[in-house]
């Protein structure tokens, strides 16, 4: 069914007037501030509302929602879905992004006139089914719940006509390309596929092989994504000074987002924030997803200043004027690194992005930010030092944390190497002198 991808050569449009959009969402657009159009939508929409399949490589926060979202409206409007029988379908990776999809669209989708439907895993199956019976013009969706939703006979795919494949690359990472194979081979064959990814390779590639008929490229970014509207600091701590030095950094004025490797370590270090006087909210796969859009909601409204998350966060949020993101724990590769990363610095805004690194952490981290194609500032620091509040803008939390030090939260808590917490002295001394001794058998050895 492939064909390899031309260019997007010069059909890019200079502004939404040109496109041919209808009058009413134009005015709807205006009104909400969208008037120029990102590079990502500039390059993809002519073909998209022209019908072409188009593949779209653009990273997180580029605008690329709109740029699959308006066409697939255009493109719907004015048809009425049967029951149980969707037009158009957007698969994405995650919950989060599902509902970030459904929030972008919601306001140019009632000026149309076209029905949204969400069909996410982690709520109740049997209101989505109802919505479906009621009839939606458009549903998105993650693929694990569509499937779930077609195999009970809620959901069929026969009348779907455009395919929407949203950050197709960590669909693939999360193993959802067997569900994804099988929802496009259930839509209709002749109907019309959007792929969205930062990366083309592997999986990806093979969705578009087998998929996508004659597709049209649109690329407006290198494939590592970084922004140069981003800054990348690269904090070199000592191990026994890394949760201090992070309760500072979340002490800041303004959002933060930080990242940690596991569910326990969040959990943690958020009650360790609280404690400090730091309103902070924990995200990870270990909560509800009522608790995840409540704790989300709060970020964004301001309620709470730190958000504090593992990698569930690292896709579909999107957070206006988020101006940090914090790595607690370093990622475990550059894209990981780049979805991070993601969150700030989005649409042209400015960011930064800085990783708390310890001695042991450094190669590892060295190798996967030069993959991601970044060259990072490398300072070393210590809590409580004007350098790291110069970056960061990190302060002395408002209260102590019950008396503990900084650290204290995290002993035991089996992060990776590097989260060592503060030793008394006589511990220290010990693994001081094995240290030593283990120094001497090697150099005995050689």
């Amino acid at each position: 069914m492939n064909a390899k991808p031309s260019a997007s050569g010069t059909s890019h449009a200079a502004s939404f007037d040109a496109l041919g959009l209808p009058p009413r969402l134009l005015e709807t657009m205006t009104g909400l501030g969208v008037t120029e159009p990102f590079p990502i939508q500039a390059a993809a929409l002519p073909h998209a509302l022209a019908g072409r399949d188009v593949l779209g490589r653009a990273r997180t926060g580029s605008g690329k929602t709109l740029a699959f979202g308006l066409a697939l409206l255009t493109r719907t409007a004015g048809r009425r879905a049967e029951s149980k029988r969707p037009l158009a379908l957007v698969l994405v990776p995650t919950r989060e992004l599902a509902q970030q999809v459904s929030d972008a669209l919601a306001p140019y989708a009632r000026t149309l006139d076209v029905r949204l439907a969400t069909a996410v895993g982690g709520l109740a199956i049997n209101r989505q089914a109802a919505q479906l019976r009621e009839g939606a013009e458009v549903v998105i969706a993650t693929p694990g719940r569509l499937v779930d939703l077609v195999s009970r006979r809620y959901c069929h795919l026969d009348q779907v006509r455009i395919t929407v494949l949203d950050e197709a690359d960590r669909m693939c990472d999360l193993g959802f390309l067997p569900q994804v194979s099988d929802i496009l081979d259930q839509v209709r064959s002749d109907g019309q596929r959007l792929l969205f990814s930062a990366t083309l390779d592997g999986d990806v590639d093979q969705l578009v092989r087998s998929y996508l008929h004659d597709p049209v490229l649109a690329s407006v970014d290198q494939v590592a994504g970084s922004v140069i509207t981003m800054e990348h600091h690269v904090l070199n701590i000592h191990p026994a000074d890394k949760y201090a030095t992070a309760t500072e950094i979340a002490a800041r004025d303004g959002r933060v987002l930080m990242f940690l490797d596991t569910k326990a370590g969040v959990d943690r270090f958020t009650r360790h924030l609280r404690d400090s006087g730091v309103r902070a909210g924990a995200l990870h796969g270990g909560k509800s997803q009522p608790q995840r859009t409540h704790t989300l909601a709060r970020f964004k409204k301001g309620e709470i200043t730190v958000l504090v998350a593992t990698d569930v966060a690292a896709r579909g949020i999107h957070i206006d004027a988020l101006d940090l993101v914090v790595n607690v724990d370093p990622p475990a590769d550059a894209k990981d690194y780049l979805h991070r990363g993601g969150r700030t610095a989005r649409a042209g805004e400015s960011g930064s992005v800085v990783t708390l690194v310890t001695p042991d952490q450094r190669r590892d981290v060295n190798r996967m930010l030069s993959e991601a194609g970044i060259r990072p500032t490398v300072t070393q620091v210590r809590s409580g030092e004007a350098k790291l509040t110069a970056i960061t803008g990190a302060q002395r939390p408002p209260v102590g944390a019950k008396g503990n030090s900084g650290n204290a939260p995290f002993r035991g808590l089996g992060t990776r190497p590097g989260g060592r917490a503060k030793e008394s002295r006589k511990a220290a001394e010990a693994r001081k002198a094995a240290e030593a001794r283990a120094a001497a058998r090697v150099r005995k050895s050689r």
